[in-house]
């Protein structure tokens, strides 16, 4: 079976994702420099789970796990271009996943520099290794930001994305143009994925079904921007990890001649992966309600800078090149997500 080196696998994604491919028998190397963005304690709460010790972690050495014999943790800076080198080149991985980004919209408006290093300079460090050393495919996280103040739906793949209002989705708009250049110039296999509001178990404790829960439980009033009208596109997370999987596993070909301008000759491919459903925030904090079996106190507020009032995802490509499309009912995936966070946070 292939090794995967997949970055992020402290996060969110990044830990769903190598526990299922370190259950499909992949040989996984995770990836984390388990930054402090958010609690860390929750980072090191995925990485327990995949059996990594929060005591046994140290800066530049491989950690075997307790659990699965077939996954090793490093933690490692994506900016650090020596040891990163050194990673690859020791290793030897036959396919690279990258979810490991400074994430977040409105943080972006805070620590600009953040973006840069861990979006633009992290990202070319990778796209440098996997350069130099025959890697089979490199997928990465995009995002549905780049669509920016696009107003057409759905988002298509096919849609101009040159108006970003936030510097992570014009960072994540980088890294679909670098990606490009270096399919083209150097046979490099990559796809990225614009992933649309992931949710679900062990979640970002920024995301909107953490705070609004975790308020909600603390009989404290949560801010509903836009007056409750922003719509999402909600993506539970078995959605995106089962897709990134589809994806990985099917690498773009690239053509020597396309008659269409805007296709790519490259192995390059972008995806959209969404539930292809909006859901309006108002009907969303019912449905996280319902899951409490309590009542929100509403703080109703207008659009806040660099939000955009409505994500959609056309998903047209997914179902047609992979047979593959997010289905997930939101009560179900928000039910599920209140039955991790009670269990975890010891609620009754």
């Amino acid at each position: 079976m292939s090794k995967v080196l997949i970055t992020g696998t402290a996060g969110f994604i990044g830990f769903h994702l190598a526990n299922v491919l370190i259950a499909k028998g992949y040989e996984v190397v995770g990836l984390d420099n388990i930054n402090d963005y958010y609690d860390v304690n929750l980072k090191y709460g995925r990485l327990n789970e995949s059996g990594i010790k929060r005591e046994q972690i140290e800066y530049n050495t491989l950690l075997r796990s307790e659990k699965f014999d077939n996954y090793r943790f490093i933690k490692l800076d994506l900016e650090d271009q020596e040891n990163i080198n050194t990673l690859f080149k020791k290793e030897k991985f036959d396919l690279v996943v990258n979810l490991a980004a400074q994430a977040g919209v409105r943080y972006s408006l805070e620590n600009p520099h953040a973006y840069i290093n861990s979006n633009i300079l992290g990202f070319t460090n990778i796209l440098e290794a996997c350069r130099h050393n025959s890697i089979k495919h490199l997928v990465y996280a995009s995002s549905s930001s780049v669509y920016g103040l696009n107003t057409k739906m759905p988002f298509s793949t096919s849609d101009n994305v040159d108006h970003p209002i936030s510097l992570y989705a014009a960072s994540k708009k980088s890294n679909e143009l670098m990606s490009h250049t270096y399919s083209y110039l150097f046979k490099l296999p990559t796809t990225g994925l614009r992933f649309f509001t992931v949710y679900g178990p062990w979640g970002r404790p920024d995301m909107a079904l953490f705070i609004f829960t975790k308020a909600i439980l603390e009989d404290k009033p949560i801010d509903v921007y836009n007056y409750g009208n922003m719509q999402r596109d909600f993506t539970y997370i078995d959605d995106i990890v089962n897709g990134i999987v589809k994806v990985l596993e099917n690498p773009p070909k690239g053509k020597e001649k396309i008659e269409n301008p805007s296709v790519s000759v490259a192995p390059y491919k972008i995806y959209n992966i969404g539930n292809s459903t909006p859901v309006k925030l108002i009907d969303f904090i019912d449905a996280i309600e319902i899951a409490l079996n309590k009542k929100a106190i509403r703080n109703l507020m207008p659009i806040q800078a660099g939000d955009v009032e409505k994500t959609w995802a056309d998903v047209t490509d997914l179902i047609e090149d992979l047979g593959y499309k997010p289905a997930t009912d939101i009560n179900y995936g928000v039910s599920k997500f209140i039955e991790w966070y009670k269990s975890y946070y010891k609620i009754e």
